[in-house]
This record gives structure tokens, C-alpha cells and sequence, in this order.
């Protein structure tokens, strides 16, 4: 006799591939999510300019209560900074390369190391205006630039946590304004309509609209927050590009220009594959004759540029007016993920509407 399947009253929520249902994946408390968005991430370009400005201003406030005059004032600062800039940079190393050892460490845990590496890193910074033999050394007890750098680093990991904190539902919310600009019913039912007149004429060209319009439904629903390579994401847009082309033909002309070596940088999930469907919906669908889309990638110097160019409609051509949600996503997404490191511009140029985003290769 076989065993009994889940009762109707309590199925058994969708699941992925890997196992993980759809609704964890969107949760801002996923796995997946944790685990991207460590509190230790300090290595992004931005993080560390702010603490380095944070704890010298501290340093400047700190000795600003002992200096007798402005020249007092900047000597002391150069003697604080030659203590705070190395053990500032020591403990953003650090913490950059224990990011992922230490996530899965307890929150105690976390703050111990957190301050322990603080302390350590002060010391570190002491001891090195020690070799030197700055005055300094001679004034001020060496226990009390360990304690400064303990409090520094605990103000400094409880920024970095609240950021964390942050990210987690502003990467939802970026999410589900993805889903809704993305996943419009016109598309979906203009695909599946595509796909029903090619059955009876066509059917492997049939297969191959629903194997697409799956995959991109499959990206939108159940892949996780992590970063994926742009040729994946080439890959996608591809796809919905493909699904366009049956229906609007001639019109809709693609061009491709990739670089290979770009391919491989880590970007946010569904940025490409938005900025394409803007280009096919508001540059060629009005148009009555079409128009083009071209998308480029190339590596310039540390960073790799994605570029996608779309026609215009004629003057006074009648459309439907874009609300900008769809690219204020994409750029939102990318100051998550690459903090200042990241270029974001959109807008007309020369007759046509480009889209120029650049990310540093190694993040």
C-alpha cells in the first residue's frame, strides 16, 4: 500500500532545484541571504573610506582637548594618525578576509572578535610608532591606544552590522519592484498566445518560446540574492530577446557586441535582462518601423562596461511614458553589491537611449 501524500488543507510549498522553497528565497531572513551579507564585509571601496575618515576624525576630536593652538593641534593629529591609519587598515583587511569564516560565528562570538581585532590592531599601530620613536610614545600609556581601538572597532562593527541589517529587506523590496516591472501580464499572455499558434505550425519553435518564457520565470521566482557571472545574465536576456523577436520580426533588430574576458564579472541577478525589455517596450514597440537594440560589453582598465543602446520613437509618437522603476532598481541593486566602486548612467545620447553601467572586475 503507498503511504499517504500531504493533506489538501497543507500542501507542500514549491521548491527549487536545490531544494529550497520559493517563499525562503524571497523571505529577507533566507539562508541565502544571510549568508551573502555578512557584517564583516568590509572590503568594498566605500566601507573603508568611511571608517578611515570616521576614526581620524575621532583622533581629531580626541586630541583637539589637549593641543594649545592649531600647530598643536596638527602635530598631535599627524601623531594620532600614525597609530590610527595602519591599525584602521589592518582591521578592514582582517575583517575582508574572515567575512565568510565569521557569518556563521554566533553574535557574542562576532563581537568579541570584532573587538579583540581592534585592540590587537591599536596595538599593532603603537607598536610601530614605537620603532620610530615619535614623542608620543613617551607621553601616553600604551593600554590606552588598545582601548581606544577596541571602542573604535566596536563603533566601527556596529555600523557594518546595520548596514547588513539594511540590505537584507532593501534586497527584498528591489526584488518584488523587479517582479512587478518585470513579469507584466501582456508579456506573459502575448508569449503564451505566440506559443499556441506555433504549436500547430511549428512545434520545436513552440518548445523553445515555453522552454525560454520558463527560464526567465524561473529566474524571477526562485533564484536566490547571490551575485551571478554577466554571461549569465547575457544568457537570460537572450532568452527574452528571443521571445521578442518571433513576435515583433523584422522590426526588432539585436546586436551583439561581447567581449569575452567580461563575462565572467559578478553582477546583481536581473539587470540585464530589465534594461532590454525598457529598450524593446519604450525605443522599438512604438516605433512604427522598429528599431534596434544593442547590447556591448568590453574590459576597460579594473572595470568591466556593459552598455545597452535602443532606438527612439519618432517625435510624437504615442507610448507609454516609463516610470524609471525599472532602472532606478538596477542601480540600486548595483550600490548594494559594489558600494562607490559601481557606475550607474542612463539617458538619451546622440539620437538614442543608452544605458552605461560599470563594475570593478575583482570584487
Amino acid at each position: 500500500m503507498s503511504s499517504p501524500g500531504p493533506s489538501p488543507s497543507r500542501p507542500n510549498p514549491p521548491t527549487s532545484q536545490f531544494g529550497t522553497t520559493i517563499f525562503d528565497q524571497l523571505q529577507p531572513g533566507g539562508a541565502a541571504a544571510q549568508a551573502a551579507l555578512s557584517p564583516f564585509d568590509a572590503c568594498q571601496v566605500g566601507v573603508v573610506l568611511r571608517a578611515v575618515l570616521f576614526v581620524h576624525a575621532v583622533v581629531g576630536v580626541a586630541v583637539s582637548f589637549l593641543a594649545r593652538g592649531w600647530q598643536d593641534w596638527l602635530l598631535a593629529l599627524a601623531y594620532g594618525a600614525a597609530v590610527a591609519l595602519p591599525a584602521t587598515l589592518l582591521w578592514l583587511v582582517l575583517c575582508c578576509a574572515l567575512k565568510r569564516v565569521l557569518a556563521r560565528a554566533s553574535d557574542p562570538m562576532q563581537w568579541l572578535v570584532a573587538v579583540g581585532l581592534g585592540a590587537a590592531c591599536a596595538g599593532y599601530g603603537w607598536w610601530q610608532v614605537g620603532l620610530v620613536g615619535l614623542p608620543l610614545t613617551e607621553t601616553v600609556h600604551g593600554l590606552a591606544p588598545m582601548l581606544a581601538g577596541a571602542s573604535l572597532s566596536a563603533m566601527m562593527f556596529y555600523a557594518l552590522k546595520l548596514r547588513s541589517r539594511s540590505q537584507l529587506p532593501a534586497v527584498t523590496r528591489a526584488r518584488l519592484a523587479e517582479l512587478q516591472s518585470r513579469i507584466r501580464p501582456h508579456f506573459l499572455f502575448n508569449t503564451l498566445n505566440t506559443a499556441i499558434t506555433l504549436v500547430r505550425v511549428d512545434p520545436a519553435r513552440a518548445e523553445a518560446v515555453l522552454e525560454d518564457l520558463s527560464e526567465l520565470f524561473r529566474v524571477a521566482l526562485i533564484e536566490s540574492g547571490r551575485a551571478v557571472t554577466l554571461s549569465e545574465e547575457v544568457d537570460l536576456a537572450r532568452r527574452y530577446l528571443a521571445i521578442e523577436q518571433i513576435r515583433f520580426g523584422a522590426r526588432l533588430q539585436v546586436e551583439w557586441d561581447l567581449d569575452p574576458a567580461a563575462g565572467e564579472v559578478r553582477v546583481p541577478p536581473l539587470v540585464l535582462q530589465p534594461l532590454v525589455e525598457n529598450a524593446v517596450r519604450h525605443g522599438v514597440e512604438p516605433a512604427p518601423e522598429g528599431g534596434f537594440v544593442r547590447i556591448r560589453t568590453r574590459v576597460r582598465g579594473s572595470l568591466a562596461v556593459l552598455t545597452v543602446t535602443n532606438s527612439l520613437p519618432p517625435a510624437g509618437t504615442p507610448g507609454t511614458a516609463g516610470h524609471g522603476m525599472a532602472l532606478r532598481n538596477v542601480k540600486e541593486r548595483l550600490r548594494l553589491m559594489h558600494d562607490v566602486s559601481a557606475q550607474f548612467a542612463a539617458g538619451p545620447d546622440n539620437g538614442v537611449w543608452r544605458v552605461h553601467i560599470a563594475v570593478p572586475l575583482k570584487s
